[in-house]
């Protein structure tokens, strides 16, 4: 099984030379009080150290144990508790929290690459510290001061963690049917009474307290989502900082999954509990959105680190196991067999699975970039601009970092062939826990709809306007530059792509109207809009590397380049067959009776 290492150095590039974080940071004095680059590798170096010694080598035996539960108590796997202790020592819980309440206030730039690690060292493990990171992000920007003051301290120091609690056995995508009642009561709180299923962390033995957030509807509410408030509610009850009586929140059972087996996936039931009032009353979906879009993010890097994990076995893999002779200079001529790393097919599955990676952690250092600008920035047009941004960019990070995730786990394991098949190699387990990514947090489906009907066609391409313009500004940028004829033959590609995606967008436009045509073509639109924004990520990506290697002899470089030639030559013509697939129109897909399937 292969030792997880942490790709520092694509880290760092990225940081330093694609994304210039030091003139970034510099320019807003929030982030130039809290972090530079040397503070922000050394920040790296440590997380990538505490991923690979500490929580990797729990990966294997927390699926072969798996959480359990007796009578209502969750136990996590062997070593989990230990690890999770020092991982709250070290402040990792409050990395991106607000200093105001003890958090490190790190930019979420290096957010999303300590999230990658951790994903790729033990997807089950890192699931508990993200639910209470998007937990505090919605207490933050929306409870009381005193709701703040009280509960912000110890989720960040790790004491406590946090679940969010929406969907119930009637009630997934639609939520306007929730049951869950909010009944006002003399303390000034309130009582909470329903049940709650699929609640990843929503009971375990990592911490002595869980606060859970909760959606529910008082007893006057508004039909529908118009309906639904939000709730704070802990497992134990605390007053003055002190933990005092249970808080009649019960665990019911967890569920037997295909994978994560790890993480505690809970059907919680609510029975009086006490809550408390989050934001206004009839606006807490709104307020569970800010903790719902950073957890998508979030699920979205989970797709990375997997397909990291598999990418670094696959690769150390091909290059030992020998079968059957090459052909060309690559071959072994010394050798009976050579490694399989020669075979072209094998070579086609791990550049695909590396080019992948790669631009997804560069879109989602892109997304953060920008969800620092929203936060951080003192220019009011660069915080709308970038708040636009993660609108539309939000679902297209959630389903598509997913769906490739997903990906590269299988052409990963099928380049062990037999051997991926079997436990020992590590294979079929991400393959088995990266496949829920597609599914929580709102399906990748959903997704799709999120952002042609929502994010395009309701905000009539305004967004899309902004995203297509950066991209286009970038394109005359390089273009006026003396460039290469390789970098030159990107840019004309990457202009090509953007001039489809608009067409194929004015398209759906034009159909909007009709439900079935966004419906039944949303998918294929959101991996067009990917292919597309990869494009960009390898371009800017192939600039800066081409800059570099005419000054340097580091074959990372000449790497680098070779894997965005790969992905403009054989994977970016994907976005055409995308865009086909919507032009043909949903009759197809619409004309077959209901019985008939």
């Amino acid at each position: 099984m292969t030792e997880y290492q942490p790709p520092l150095q694509d880290m760092s590039f990225l940081l330093k030379e694609v994304f210039d974080v030091e003139t970034l940071w510099q320019g807003i004095p929030t982030l130039q009080e809290a972090v530079d680059v040397d503070t922000a590798e050394a920040i790296l170096e440590e997380a990538g150290k505490l991923a690979s010694q500490l929580i990797a080598p729990l990966n294997r035996i927390g699926d072969e144990e798996g959480a359990t539960f007796n009578q209502g108590e969750v136990t996590t796997p062997t070593g989990f508790k230990e690890a999770f202790n020092t991982f709250a020592e070290g402040g990792w819980s409050g990395l991106c929290g607000e200093p105001t309440y003890g958090g490190m206030g790190m930019p979420k730039m290096l957010g999303v690459l300590f999230d990658e690690m951790m994903y790729s060292a033990n997807t089950s493990f890192t699931l508990y510290p993200t639910l209470t990171s998007g937990a505090c992000l919605a207490l933050n920007a929306h409870g009381s001061d005193s709701l703040k003051e009280q509960f912000l301290p110890p989720l960040y120091s790790g004491r406590w963690s946090a679940s969010m609690c929406l969907t119930e056995p009637h009630s997934g995508t639609d939520l306007g049917l929730i049951r869950t009642k909010a009944v006002p009561n003399e303390q000034g709180s309130y009582d909470i009474t329903g049940t709650k299923i699929f609640i990843t962390g929503g009971e375990h033995d990592l911490n002595e307290n869980i606060i859970h957030l909760v959606l529910a509807k008082l007893p006057d509410a508004a039909p529908g989502a118009r309906g639904i408030s939000l709730f704070l509610v802990p497992k134990i009850n605390v007053e003055n900082d002190q933990l005092t009586t249970a808080n009649n929140v019960s665990c019911g059972s967890i569920e037997h999954k295909m994978g994560i087996k790890a993480s505690s996936t809970c059907v919680m039931n609510f029975d009086a509990s006490k809550g408390y009032l989050i934001g206004e009353k009839g606006k807490g979906l709104a307020c569970m959105f800010t903790m719902m879009n950073y957890e998508r993010l979030s699920i979205g890097i989970q797709g990375i680190g997997c397909g990291e994990m598999a990418y670094q076995g696959a690769s150390e893999y091909a290059k030992d196991r020998r079968q059957s002779k090459g052909h060309g200079e690559l071959r072994d001529v010394t050798k009976d067999a050579d490694p399989i790393i020669v075979h072209g097919d094998v070579r086609r599955m791990l550049l695909t699975v590396r080019a992948n990676n790669e631009a997804s952690r560069a879109f989602a250092l892109y997304i953060a970039k920008q969800l620092d600008l929203a936060k951080y920035s003192e220019d009011e047009e660069v915080k709308q601009k970038a708040s636009c941004l993660v609108a539309l960019l939000t679902p297209v990070a959630k389903a598509f970092f997913t769906d490739l995730g997903l990906e590269s786990t299988i052409l990963a394991q099928q380049v062990f062939g037999g051997h991926g098949y079997i436990r020992e190699w590590g294979m079929e387990q991400l393959v088995r826990d990266v496949r829920i990514a597609q599914i929580y947090e709102g399906t990748n489906g959903i997704q799709a709809l999120d952002l042609i009907g929502r994010k395009v066609a309701m905000n009539n391409a305004k967004d899309f306007n902004l995203f297509i313009g950066e991209i286009r500004g970038f394109i005359d940028t390089e273009n006026v530059s003396d460039q290469t004829s390789q970098i030159s033959a990107m840019l004309e590609q990457l202009s090509s792509a953007v001039d489809r995606l608009e067409s194929v967008t004015q398209t759906m436009l034009e159909r909007s109207n009709d439900g079935n045509e966004l419906n039944a073509n949303a998918v294929d639109y959101l991996n067009a809009f990917g292919y597309t924004a990869y494009a960009y990520m390898w371009c800017m990506m192939s600039v800066k590397a081409k800059a570099s290697q005419l000054s340097s002899d580091n074959p990372f470089y000449d790497n680098k380049l070779c894997v965005g030639q790969f992905f403009f030559a054989r994977l970016l013509p994907k976005q055409q067959a995308h865009i086909d697939t919507i032009y043909a129109g949903a009759s197809s897909v619409m004309a077959m009776p209901n019985d008939m399937f």
